[in-house]
């Protein structure tokens, strides 16, 4: 059934997903989840895993309803809305591999450079996600580890998480997850943090709006990921991915005043008149469910 128009794509749910041996990925609905599955290493992250989840966004991407405009492929099989992230484990993501590390020092400047530039495009990749991203995270999360929790629009933690901007105790900086994070917690938060390089508690992560609820405990993630889910579920997905981008113009916007108020008033405008917004209107004014919800 077409959600926004009768686009026709190419892209299928029953496409096979990329290979992957160091993270995990299960769909079910227009739910995806994805886990980190080093716990050996404490999900440290590697070329490997870097690469197998960047596959993996890309994939979902592709696949999500704002990319598709329509909330089921040709099959009549839903099309993503909510990726949920998990780490098996104690520990959610220790950041770099120790062995990557080591060898970033024997590397030339155009090899760290690619390094970098294939994390980058690892956060980036899920701070531009089309679809609403929910992160559980347990133990530490440092480094690269810190930098996926504040690409996630939902994080949520356990009462024993500690997170760290951890770079600085090795002499370097935290400079590519640096944007990330600065959007999350702001200037001076972010300065402290990285410069402190030290590991804040997870109520100290919620109160400066690093993470977005703590549970009462790590069985507790389950629960409270799909209760979120479930809330965005209830959203019209494209609204959901405009709002995203919403905010990013918001980040970057360097012209007047006058002209932000004249382009919010053109956007509202767009999108009242999208398919989505009549639907969405529409099911108000008949006082029935729309057409997205999952309810």
């Amino acid at each position: 059934m077409a959600y926004l128009g009768c686009k026709v794509t190419k892209m299928k749910m029953s496409d096979l997903p990329p290979e992957n041996k160091l993270c995990k990925l299960e769909i079910s609905g227009a739910i995806a989840r994805i886990s980190l599955n080093r716990s050996d290493v404490f999900n440290a992250l590697n070329t490997e895993l870097i690469g197998e989840l960047i596959s993996i966004i890309e994939w979902t991407t592709d696949r999500s309803v704002s990319r598709n405009s329509s909330l089921v492929d040709l099959d009549g099989d839903k099309y993503l809305r909510v990726l949920i992230f998990t780490a098996e484990g104690k520990h959610f993501c220790a950041g770099a591999d120790i062995n990557m590390m080591r060898d970033a020092g024997a590397r030339s400047v155009e090899e760290n450079r690619a390094d970098s530039e294939r994390l980058d495009r690892l956060f980036n990749g899920i701070w531009a996600h089309p679809c609403f991203t929910i992160g559980c995270i347990q133990g530490v999360a440092l480094g690269g580890g810190a930098g996926l929790v504040s690409c996630f629009d939902y994080a949520i933690a356990e009462p024993k998480t500690r997170i760290a901007l951890s770079e600085a105790k090795l002499g370097i900086l935290p400079a590519v997850i640096g944007p990330y994070v600065y959007r999350r917690v702001g200037s001076s938060n972010f300065r402290r943090l990285s410069m402190m390089a030290s590991r804040i508690n997870s109520d100290e992560a919620m109160r400066i709006g690093l993470v977005d609820f703590v549970t009462e405990s790590f069985e507790d993630f389950e629960n409270k990921s799909n209760e979120i889910a479930e809330e965005v579920l209830t959203t019209g997905p494209m609204a959901v991915t405009e709002a995203k981008e919403l905010t990013m113009t918001f980040d970057r916007w360097n012209g007047s005043d006058e002209e932000l108020r004249e382009w919010t008033l053109d956007k509202t405008s767009q999108m009242r008149g999208s398919d989505e917004g009549q639907e969405g209107l529409s099911s108000f004014l008949e006082r029935r469910k729309p057409n997205w919800s999952s309810e």
